[in-house]
């Protein structure tokens, strides 16, 4: 079986040194303007030093009124490029291969950060939300697409693409809400036309051994697993990413009554030369190592990342080794290079997170 400390060799960019990758964690860390901050910097820069394969940032707004929240991360104004391409440089000295998560909110940005009101594909004035024109629908293609261009001048090796958690791409995927007639919704292909056509837009622009991944969704906010497991199918036929990131929530879950996981109506797929990885709930070596077992070329450590900048170097060391228990204390976070800005965030957010 493929060990966990493996190399992992992809279609385009740099192999990763392991399977281990840094999922995209929500930090709330960075200036008010989007620029990156010296405690985002520290905090990428441990897990990268940790021994991580992949080490990426978390989602990164491609345009101002797809930014989520307060102290996200941005890649949509050249005024980001410097913070950026320090990150990007820190990560590659520390040993690990770099990445841009390119995001978009949608209905779920901020419009006290934004001060723009939100959009999404479909009008929802519940929620303060109008529909894109079809015009917009493009100029957002092109946001995220300047975006991966920006990470490349910045000096990452790619860029993975935000496709789920019902931010923007995902609710194109939406089949109960998306129902536009101009292209870009009703059928399950025209739902997707706006997720190919970022992908096909940065694999166009960005250089021949640029790097690019896309996290999706299996199932939720409007999409049913059968959709989901299409959609997916047809990123893997494509060609256009080498890798798929699934957000599975809980990679040890089931969907049925007979005890089918989630997790083999994605490993079983026929990727050809793209590379699959799961996340959810993975928080010690040997789930880590079933995974593999299951068929994933990777997975991605969130919540064990947190506890532990150095996951991989541990289990390569003790294939014992598991996420210590939770609650932790702020003083482990803070000597785990989570500043306590990162703290208050999982305090108010993550129940039972951190100690006291």
């Amino acid at each position: 079986m493929t060990s966990l400390h493996d190399r992992l060799e992809l279609a385009h960019g740099p192999a990763w040194a392991n399977r281990f990758a840094l999922a995209p964690l929500t930090n709330t860390q960075s200036h008010a303007d989007g620029t990156l901050s010296e405690d985002e910097y520290r905090w990428l820069v441990a897990r990268a030093a940790g021994g991580f394969g992949l080490t990426m940032t978390c989602a990164t707004y491609v345009a101002r009124a797809g930014q989520a929240w307060a102290g996200q991360l941005g890649i949509s104004d050249d005024r980001h490029l410097a913070g950026l391409t320090r990150l990007a440089d820190g990560i590659r000295a520390a040993g690990s291969v770099s990445s841009v998560q390119l995001h978009h909110a949608g209905r779920r940005s901020d419009p006290a950060v934004t001060g723009v009101p939100n959009v999404a594909p479909w009008d929802d004035p519940d929620k303060d939300t109008r529909a894109l024109s079809t015009g917009e629908v493009q100029q957002a293609v092109e946001d995220f697409v300047v975006a991966a261009e920006r990470a490349e001048r910045a000096g990452f090796d790619g860029v993975e693409v935000h496709g789920a958690h019902g931010y923007l791409i995902c609710q194109f995927l939406d089949g109960r809400h998306n129902q536009r007639t101009d292209g870009y919704g009703g059928s399950l292909e025209d739902r997707s036309r706006m997720l190919f056509e970022v992908l096909r837009g940065i694999r166009e622009r960005t250089r021949a051994d640029f790097q690019v991944g896309l996290r999706l969704t299996p199932q939720g906010n409007g999409i049913v697993l059968d959709e989901g497991v299409a959609v997916a199918q047809r990123v893997l036929d494509s060609g256009l990413v080498d890798y798929l990131d699934m957000s599975l929530w809980d990679a040890f879950m089931t969907v049925d009554e007979e005890g089918s996981l989630l997790i083999d109506a994605f490993v079983g797929l026929e990727r050809g030369g793209t590379r699959l990885g799961v996340a959810g709930r993975i928080r010690s070596a040997q789930q880590a190592r079933w995974c593999m077992s299951k068929g994933a070329d990777f997975v991605d450590l969130g919540r064990a990342a947190i506890v532990h900048h150095d996951f991989p170097t541990r289990a390569g060391a003790d294939s014992t080794f598991a996420m210590a228990p939770l609650p932790v204390t702020r003083e482990h976070l803070h000597a785990e290079r989570v500043s306590e800005t990162f703290v208050e965030y999982l305090d108010a957010g993550w129940p039972d997170f951190v100690a006291g």
